[in-house]
């Protein structure tokens, strides 16, 4: 599935002025989520208690924080945030 197919099955549930969000529920034990970051802006901080998480940047560069790591990030990188790990873009 491309990226235009999934926006069209997938649910927008976040649309503002940092970033728009769209969640494709499909599994019983999984949840995939589409998130356009609007240039010079970045996501608050938050972790999942339950579970990991993985970043594919797909095009575009910035920043990742992980706990207390900052690194650089670019398209075509993937990221494994642990579970618990506070994070953001």
């Amino acid at each position: 599935m491309n990226i235009g197919e999934y926006k069209k099955l997938a649910n927008l549930i976040r649309d503002n002025e940092i970033y728009k969000v769209y969640d494709l529920t499909v599994l019983e034990n999984l949840n995939v989520s589409l998130t356009e970051l609007y240039e010079n802006k970045s996501t608050t901080g938050h972790s999942h208690k339950e579970t990991e998480e993985v970043y594919l940047f797909i095009e575009g560069d910035g920043l990742m924080e992980i706990d207390s790591e900052t690194f650089k990030v670019k398209g075509g990188e993937l990221i494994l945030v642990p579970k618990g790990s506070c994070h953001n873009v």
